[in-house]
């Protein structure tokens, strides 16, 4: 009894040491963040505020483009690759886990063979099994736990890239909508001229039938017609090929997506939303995949770390073995086995300390792609806070321009009617005020792309754990 008493102890011993662990204590890589964006000065602050909703996209008011949003989500191809990623790495994590587990088998097996005798010939005989097989490595040193957070790590990464998949998506297809949107007001515009520069061609022909315009003022007048009908294709073109690239982003081909002509003028651009560095961090999915891949990276260590250490497995087994089947299963035919199995590298000509070399290696190159993401996904955000604020301010000259090319072209249309000015004033007048128009289209793009990065940056979820530098 006393015996039995004292091994206790010794059966005890490989689970108290299983509690020990090689892995390195997890800190996140330190970030210098600022309290307030650069760019977001005292002009964001008097701006009107407004809440940004879950769906960001909604912020701009087109029901089209809402109806879109909900669609990708269902069909956009790599959102569905962001998916079975994540889904693999989930498996990876449950099958790091079965190592903590024991591992149970079951053999049966029937074989006819010879061996040698004493005498001259030799002896065949048939040879009947079944039996079971039990395993388990005590994780002494945490290499299975080890890998489990290895694992655990990259799935929360995946977890994290599958949103930043769908965000990524979403800002795209908002940005390509409203490239649609321009390429149709582009066209729109272009239209328009092409007819106003077909009635002033027409105009200047009768003028030159009664002698007072030139040859040179109806070929002027047909080269900016024609001028104006090339612009026209290309927005056209620009349109389709924009259509086209929803069609992709929506998982299917362009014969099956139309996008109807917008009925009303373009939208308002939203006002840019209260954003602060440290919101950045806590909901950004690609800031959090990247900080989950430096703990994946550092639970690698544990991993590399064990292996200089002895690997301890327990093992047993039981069965039937007999020469006969009929009588395979009794007690006379009964087989058994148990013990432990201590087993130990001693060289392995640098294997190891590549390995544990390699791993710290890994951490440093997970940080530096965290600290690059971070920083990465600040410029961003300043870019387009910077692009917000002088877009509008250019949007406004732009305006001003565009108000004062029309009063131009409409005074030079009147007095080449009167036969004041020659038709190279109202042509270089109608070019002036096309181009401002369009100049304003392009500005209003450029606007709302920047308005759909910002909105993309409230965007995401608060993660767990996350407190702020």
């Amino acid at each position: 009894m006393k015996a039995h008493a004292m091994n206790r102890p010794c059966l005890l011993l490989p689970l108290l040491l299983g509690a020990c662990s090689l892995m390195p204590d997890y800190q996140r890589p330190p970030l210098e963040v600022p309290s307030a964006y650069r760019e977001a000065g005292a002009w964001q602050r008097a701006a009107q505020s407004f809440a940004v909703p879950e769906r960001w996209w909604q912020a701009f008011g087109d029901p089209v483009l809402d109806a879109l949003e909900a669609q990708l989500v269902v069909d956009n191809q790599n959102i569905k690759l962001a998916e079975a990623q994540y889904r693999a790495a989930r498996a990876a994590v449950d099958g790091a886990r079965a190592g903590l587990w024991p591992s149970l088998g079951l053999n049966a097996g029937a074989s006819r063979g010879a061996s040698a005798t004493t005498g001259s010939g030799s002896a065949i005989a048939n040879l009947y099994t079944l039996s079971a097989q039990s395993s388990w490595e005590v994780d002494l040193w945490g290499r299975v736990r080890s890998g489990v957070a290895t694992a655990a790590g990259k799935e929360e990464a995946a977890e994290a890239a599958v949103g930043a998949a769908r965000l990524s998506a979403q800002a795209l297809l908002a940005q390509t909508y409203f490239q649609l949107r321009t390429a149709e007001a582009q066209a729109a515009l272009f239209t328009r001229s092409v007819a106003a520069y077909e009635r002033f061609l027409q105009l200047t022909r009768n003028r030159r039938e009664a002698g007072v315009a030139s040859t040179l003022d109806v070929a002027q007048a047909e080269t900016q017609l024609n001028s104006a009908r090339s612009a026209l294709a290309e927005a056209q073109l620009q349109r389709a090929q924009a259509e086209h690239a929803l069609a992709t982003l929506l998982g299917k081909p362009p014969a099956a997506v139309s996008i109807p002509a917008a009925a009303e003028r373009l939208a308002e651009v939203p006002p840019v939303p209260a954003l602060l560095p440290s919101t950045t961090l806590e909901r950004r999915y690609d800031i959090y995949a990247a900080e989950r891949q430096v703990a994946a990276a550092n639970a690698q260590i544990g991993v590399a770390r064990a292996a200089w250490f002895p690997v301890l497995d327990l093992a047993a087994s039981g069965g039937y073995r007999n020469d006969a089947i009929a009588h395979l299963i009794s007690l006379p035919n009964r087989i058994w086995s148990i013990g432990p199995a201590l087993a130990l590298s001693l060289f392995d000509g640098g294997a190891r300390s590549a390995a544990l070399e390699q791993a710290q290696a890994g951490v440093d190159q997970a940080a530096a792609a965290y600290r690059q993401t971070v920083l990465a996904a600040f410029q961003e955000v300043e870019d387009n806070l910077a692009a917000a604020r002088l877009l509008a301010e250019e949007a406004a000259s732009q305006d001003a321009a565009l108000a004062a090319a029309r009063k131009a072209r409409e005074i030079a249309e009147n007095q080449y009617r009167a036969g004041i000015v020659a038709a190279l004033n109202v042509i270089t007048a109608q070019t002036s005020e096309l181009n401002a128009e369009n100049a304003a289209l392009s500005l209003w793009s450029r606007r709302m792309a920047a308005a759909t990065q910002l909105l993309k940056n409230t965007g995401g979820r608060a993660w767990p754990g996350r407190p702020t530098e």
